[in-house]
């Protein structure tokens, strides 16, 4: 029997913090008392180049690369990099997208990062004080409380699509 694994893909660009970002989600996995897995790709991420991170987290995880096409979630901090990545995603697998989240609802546009991973998490069956546990850890006293606000505006982007009629 296959184990019962989540992949997840964070793509982005250099300096957007997708490495935080798998860093984080990371984290909840191991607070959640899962087996996780992470692999980071980096291409000319510097500034400004493409960079994906891997992040599989289950019963038991054997490896830490998503297998092409079987991604359930792709998370994806900027938008040249949604088509580049799509063929991660499985059929049915959700695509988190830099536009899901306004701009005027975020203080600050660098927490983007912690913006979709709120998205995220309102489609894993994880307590949510898990991920705040996580933010909180991964990042300094002085930026917890725009991050916990732009997690919570992801929580809401998800909410508002999913109250949309069909």
């Amino acid at each position: 029997m296959k184990p019962n694994v989540t992949n997840v893909i964070i793509a982005g660009l250099g300096g957007q913090g997708v490495i935080k970002a798998s860093d984080i989600l990371a984290e909840v996995a191991l607070r959640a008392g899962l087996d996780v897995k992470k692999a980071e790709v980096h291409g000319m991420s510097q500034r400004g180049g493409s960079v994906s991170t891997d992040v599989r987290f289950g019963e038991e995880v054997l490896s830490p690369m998503v297998p092409p096409g079987e991604a359930d979630f792709l998370v994806v901090l900027a938008a040249s990099e949604v088509e580049v990545n799509r063929p991660s995603l499985k059929p049915g697998g959700v695509l988190l997208a830099p536009d899901l989240v306004p701009e005027g609802a975020l203080a600050n546009r660098r927490s983007l990062n912690v913006a979709l991973l709120g998205a995220l998490s309102a489609h894993l069956d994880v307590p949510e004080t898990l991920f705040l546990d996580a933010v909180r850890a991964s990042l300094p006293e002085r930026l917890h409380a725009v991050n916990e606000a732009a997690f919570a505006a992801g929580r809401a982007a998800v909410a508002a699509v999913r109250a949309r009629p069909a």
